[in-house]
């Protein structure tokens, strides 16, 4: 049985209480603490605190109901309380009602079978017996439990995986509510009952165990919260009776009812001293459990804590809304978990709702306001939309409590490519700048110029343009939608503030202004029609709703009788503005083409026509010609009626155009004649114009190739055609060419369209290939990607999908061509910045045009790999972008480990051996540049040896699958070093020795000696010393394989979660007899070349000091037995010794290495962090006083403050655990 003493020691709270961190009582003096719990414990006359009652004087034998903790039905065992509520199969109020029967009846059994609940609860396989209940002290259980536990595995019920255990986590909290409100009349008064579960608990919190702690943690805060309740009830009894006191007694002595005052006195005490009671009771478990737990190393842990306190702060605020509690939510808004975070933003969002609590958070908001608005930048998404949601309740309580500086931080997270943090932050945005109407904003309309939404459609201009670094209105759109949709979908105001005149005294909008207004315009119109956020925000597009989907065909029906109306005005208003007008063309995409038809709305259409051919006659721009072409796309619909219409019109322009081509190239091209500059203008703005069209329409009919090619052919042979010429004439090429091969693929072509094909596609590469060697940059750009596209497109890959019938226009290319192709890259990708003249158009300064630059020179890189990786050009062309791995690493470094990855994919040897080159032309290139005397400790040598290494890691951790492929590079290198004498390079391919099997290693290792001398091997030079060092390599791991030890531990303790913590002592490698560190040493020092060097695992690169014990002992210093067996120091056989946290990891037991220690303080790293927060404020824990009946005594003031960090700190301590050793 749990002894009397036992359960009063337990609720003492000693100073050295065992915890993982020491709480704000920990640190308090004797004498002040004393006195603190004088009233919730001592100071009550005839109360005893929790677990201060015994056992003794329990009814016995009294129990037919329960035997050892089973259900008894018909004289059939049947499930244990745990096994009920698992299932959930029987009514939470069923199962309590009849626990409560049983305690009725015996109440020792009956709390040993609740007992065993909360053991087995916790994953322990072991139970408590009846004679344990009755002679075991409480400390001496929870021994014997922790000895029982499974230790297989690191999983218990709270943390298991299914619906099974997750449904059981809900049970088991509602069973506790349940039990604690069934009983909340008379049995948790009983001294008894609650008492002993207090206790269990508090102890249970209290273990290494981190499945007890976790368990017992969530079973006390969940009494706690249910004590509350009761507590709450209490104080509304209390208050009514009250009430009911002073009502009779106000009245006169002739109706006054004497007996009814005694009565109502009578009532009042005993819920005084039942409220006392429960004071006590959550004395015990906020002291005990919670101002330990909440700092706990494990984040569940914690998370629960700051979970539950906010419920109470919730539940009962007139107790527990003040600064002593809330300082718990602000000290954890630091912690380092996310999840710990997340409950302190959600706890706090709950209080904040309530605007009738906003005047108790005042102190608070002033303390912590600058952490909240820092949590909004989270690294955990989750946290910072609920920071900023929780910014927005501020928002909504007080306009004053946030400056301008605090909403400008969230402000800009409306452009965040994380939709929830946008779509939160539009929200914040939407609340403080349109949500607040002033009065004179009554009478104004809804809709049009001067209505509420033209303001508030300009203000979200103003600030589009006000926010400097973003131009991305499709995403300011999108964060918007949800709280503004409406606003956004104001087209006719939209329209009104561009066509109407502005008022008498109204300000008209600028150029500037109108731009965004169209481009914010047109953001708000593609997502209503297409229901998904822009390019970059969002997974994809998902399953509409049927609701959705109405809402979708509505708004596009209203969109198109709107716009075909408004949109020709519009682009007459703005045809000479480029931007504008582009942005305008890209309506019609979104129209419901029908409505043209059925809402007699042709007229508008040949208006629209018009327009768009007055803007491809303005201008020249490519923007601009590709947006009309793309029109006259959307409304060539065969499916409308509308079709021959604009068929007609598209037709027109495109006959007008090419007949003008043709026209202006005659001239152009005349012999003997200097084309003037006006001449070049009209050919080159005519061409561009018909290339916008051919990207989306199909100009076969007209037979554009021979015109550009014949204009391609002339400006290579006189060299003086103007580059913009030449490149809009191969893209147009390209164009046609590609036409063509969809329409032979269609399979309606003949055999001469086949042949003519073939012959166009292969001149146009021996043309775009000469001009790879052209003195223009631009030019050479434009033909290397066309060819990199154009070879792609014909090669082997055009058969697949069952198209045998192309395979005659499959094209090769030769070696000269892949050698032109290689030599353009590192000529023109593999360059310093500052040496990219040409590209940059000679702005070095502009940052952006150096962003630019950089992202066309990895789009020509990201060309060429895609040939490697397609086969199209040899593998090991691949050799010269591999090199450059490590020196562009920052630039192309992920485009190559791409295509290393890929290669290795379609052929692993040929990968390797492509690699190995790459190593072997760098190595060469360093002997031309140092000759063959060079330092092995350069620069020069050092990266090679640097680039081996990254290769030898892209070959991942599963050796089977690469064992080929590293075997044979090493026979390559082997026969490459002794075929040139050139024994240094096998420094360099040890880096791939570790890659090798244990058995391979042997065989390279025979192999090696075949090439290998006795001479060679007697040869201490420097230059053979990397021959030596190579074939240490391959001896280590051999028959005595250091490594694979050592790896073992590694993999050991990279797998602990699901494995049980073994004993230091066992397990570990010794070394020889007499072989200790000191002559290990001095026998490398001897041969430093002969002696093998094992592989060093990242078990061994790791600092010994911040590992676990069993790693630091074990993998790194393999220590004698003589070492093994002396005596610990005597501070470290102390029960309980302090650990500092930077160098220090506790020993867990049992289950405790299922997560890494927190290596700081949860709360503070330390006291200077906060030096800001008010000081001299009273930091002590308080006691859980409850607020006195309203109508019998005054409210007492808040305390001044209690957000001291040094409360939870002390010199005297130092920042660290108090754990148990074993």
């Amino acid at each position: 049985m749990i002894a009397a003493q036992e359960l009063h020691t337990e609720f003492q709270f000693p100073q050295e209480a065992d915890t993982q961190l020491s709480s704000d009582t920990d640190l308090e003096d004797p004498d002040v603490k004393n006195a603190k719990l004088g009233k919730g414990k001592a100071g009550k006359k005839g109360k005893k605190a929790p677990g201060e009652k015994g056992k003794g004087g329990a009814a016995k034998g009294a129990g037919l109901g329960r035997v050892n903790g089973h259900h008894q039905e018909n004289g059939m065992e049947n499930m244990t309380l745990f096994e009920v509520v698992k299932m959930g199969k029987s009514a939470t109020q069923s199962v309590v009602d009849d626990w409560i029967e049983s305690y009725k009846n015996d109440r020792d059994i009956a709390l040993l079978d609740l007992i065993n609940f909360f053991i087995q609860c916790s994953g322990c396989k072991g139970a408590v017996s009846a004679e344990m209940f009755r002679h075991m002290q409480n400390s001496e259980i929870i021994r014997k439990m922790t000895e029982e536990f499974d230790e297989d595995s690191g999983d218990y019920p709270l943390t298991m995986a299914g619906p099974l255990w997750k449904k059981f986590k809900s049970s088991f909290c509602e069973f506790i509510g349940v039990l604690v409100r069934q009983c909340q009349y008379s049995i948790i008064y009983d001294e008894y009952m609650m008492d002993t579960v207090i206790s269990l608990l508090t102890g249970l919190s209290d273990s290494q165990v981190r499945a007890f702690r976790h368990t017992s943690t969530l079973a006390a805060m969940k009494l706690m919260t249910a004590l509350v309740n009761v507590a709450l009830n209490l104080s509304i009894n209390m208050d009514n009776t009250q009430r009911q006191y002073e009502a009779e007694r106000n009245k006169v002595m002739a109706k006054r009812a004497n007996d009814r005052l005694e009565l109502l006195l009578q009532k009042r005490k005993e819920l005084q001293e039942n409220q006392d009671e429960i004071e006590n009771m959550m004395n015990a478990i906020f002291k005990g459990v919670f101002v330990h737990r909440y700092r706990d190393a494990i984040a569940e842990i914690r998370a629960i804590c700051i979970e539950e306190i906010g419920v109470w702060m919730k539940m009962y605020s007139d107790a527990f809304l003040n600064d002593s509690y809330l300082k718990y939510v602000g000290w954890t808004m630091h912690d380092k978990q996310g999840e710990v975070r997340l409950k302190c933003l959600t706890a706090l969002q709950g209080l904040y709702y309530n605007r009738e609590l906003n005047t108790r958070l005042e102190l608070f908001t002033s303390r912590f306001k600058d952490r909240i608005v820092s949590m909004t930048l989270d690294k955990e998404y989750d946290v910072a939309v609920q920071a900023i949601k929780l910014l927005t309740l501020v928002l909504h309580s007080s306009d004053e409590v946030l400056t301008a500086e605090d909403c400008e931080s969230v402000y800009h997270l409306v452009y965040s490519a994380h939709r929830p943090v946008a779509v939160a932050a539009g929200e914040f945005l939407y609340k403080k700048l349109f949500s607040h109407r002033g009065p004179e904003e009554e009478g104004m309309p809804r809709r049009g110029r001067q209505s509420v939404n033209g303001n508030l459609i300009k203000t979200t201009v103003f600030f589009f343009l006000e926010s400097e670094l973003h131009e991305h209105g499709a995403y300011l759109v999108d964060s918007l939608w949800e709280c503004a949709g409406e606003l956004l979908k104001d087209w006719e105001s939209m329209i009104s503030l561009l066509l109407d005149e502005p008022m008498p005294g109204e300000e008209a909008l600028t150029d500037h202004q109108e731009t965004a207004l169209i481009e914010i315009m047109l953001c708000a119109i593609r997502q209503a029609c297409e229901c998904h956020p822009p390019v970059g925000r969002g997974t994809g597009k998902r399953v509409l709703t049927a609701k959705e989907k109405k809402t979708q065909l509505d708004d596009r029906t209203r969109i198109t009788e709107i716009f075909a109306v408004a949109l020709p005005l519009l682009l007459a208003k703005y045809s000479v503005d480029a931007e504008k007008v582009t942005n305008l063309l890209q309506l019609p995409q979104f129209f419901d083409l029908e409505i043209y038809t059925t809402g007699r709305l042709e007229k508008h259409l040949e208006s629209l026509l018009r327009q768009i051919r007055e803007v491809v006659e303005k201008h020249t721009e490519t923007d601009v010609l590709e947006a009309c072409s793309m029109t006259y796309h959307a409304l060539c619909n065969e499916e409308f009626t509308i079709f021959n219409r604009v068929d007609i019109a598209r037709s027109q322009l495109l006959d007008e155009l090419v007949d003008k081509f043709n026209r202006l190239l005659e001239d152009f091209l005349q012999e003997g004649e200097e084309p003037d500059e006006d001449d070049a203008y009209q050919v080159l703005s005519t061409l561009k114009r018909i290339t916008a069209f051919h990207n989306a329409h199909d100009l076969s009919k007209w037979d554009l190739f021979t015109s550009n090619y014949k204009l391609l052919n002339t400006g290579l042979q006189n060299g003086d055609m103007p580059e913009q010429i030449v490149i809009h004439a191969m893209q147009c090429t390209h164009y046609v060419i590609l036409w063509h091969l969809a329409k032979v693929s269609e399979g309606s072509s003949t055999k001469a369209d086949m042949v003519t094909l073939r012959k166009q596609m292969r001149g146009f590469c021996l043309m775009c290939q000469s001009y790879l060697t052209s003195v223009n940059t631009t030019v050479k750009e434009q033909a290397f990607t066309i060819l990199c596209d154009a070879l792609m497109i014909f090669s082997h890959q055009i058969v697949s999908s069952s198209r045998e019938q192309l395979e005659a226009l499959i094209y090769t290319p030769d070696s000269s061509l892949q050698a032109e192709l290689l030599n353009f890259i590192l000529d023109h990708v593999f360059i310093d910045q500052d040496d990219d003249n040409n590209s940059t158009d000679g702005q070095h300064d502009d940052e952006a045009s150096k962003i630019e630059a950089l992202h066309k020179r990895r789009n020509l890189l990201a060309a060429y790999c895609k040939l490697i990786i397609y086969n199209v050009v040899e593998m090991n062309t691949g050799a010269d972008i591999f090199k450059q791995y490590m020196r562009y690493y920052n630039d192309y470094g992920d485009i190559i480990k791409e295509t290393m990855s890929k290669t290795r994919q379609i052929d692993k040897i040929q990968c390797a051996k492509t690699l190995i080159l790459s190593l072997q032309q760098l190595f060469n290139e360093m002997l031309s540049d140092l000759g063959c005397n060079f330092d092995r400790s350069s620069s020069s040598f050092c990266g090679i040896k640097e680039l081996a290494r990254r290769f030898s890691l892209t070959f991942g951790l599963d050796q089977l699958k690469t064992r080929e492929a590293i075997a044979m590079l090493h026979k390559t290198v082997e026969v490459f070093t002794f075929a040139f004498k050139e024994p240094t390079f096998l420094d360099i391919l040890s880096e791939f020795s570790s890659k090798l099997l244990r058995q391979d290693k042997k065989t390279v290792h025979l192999y090696l000696e075949r090439f290998m001398t006795f001479q060679m091997a007697l040869q201490r030079e420097d230059c053979w010393l990397p021959l030596i060092s190579y074939r240490n390599s391959l001896q280590a791991g051999g028959d005595d394989d250091t490594m694979s030890v050592i790896s073992g531990y590694s993999s050991r303790g990279s797998s602990i979660r699901s494995k049980k913590a073994k004993p230091a002592s066992t397990g570990k490698r010794k070394l020889p007899e007499g072989e200790g560190p000191t002559q290990s040493h001095r026998t490398n020092v001897q041969t430093p070349v002969m002696m093998p060097s094992p592989h060093l695992s990242s078990t061994v690169l790791r600092d010994p000091k911040k590992m676990r014990p069993e790693e630091s002992y074990m993998g790194v210093y393999s220590i004698t037995s003589e070492q093994q067996q002396q005596p610990l120091p005597p501070q470290q056989q102390h029960h309980q010794t302090p650990m500092d946290y930077k160098y220090g990891t506790p020993f867990y037991g049992l289950m405790e290495d299922d997560e890494e220690p927190i290596v700081e303080d949860v709360m503070m790293s330390s006291e200077d962090r906060l030096e800001d927060l008010n000081e001299g404020m009273d930091f002590d824990t308080m006691d859980i006083d409850l607020p006195p009946s309203k109508n019998r005594r005054e409210r007492s003031e808040l305390k001044p403050d209690y957000f001291d960090p040094s409360s939870i700190m002390d010199d005297s301590v130092g920042i660290g655990l108090l754990l148990r050793v074993k």
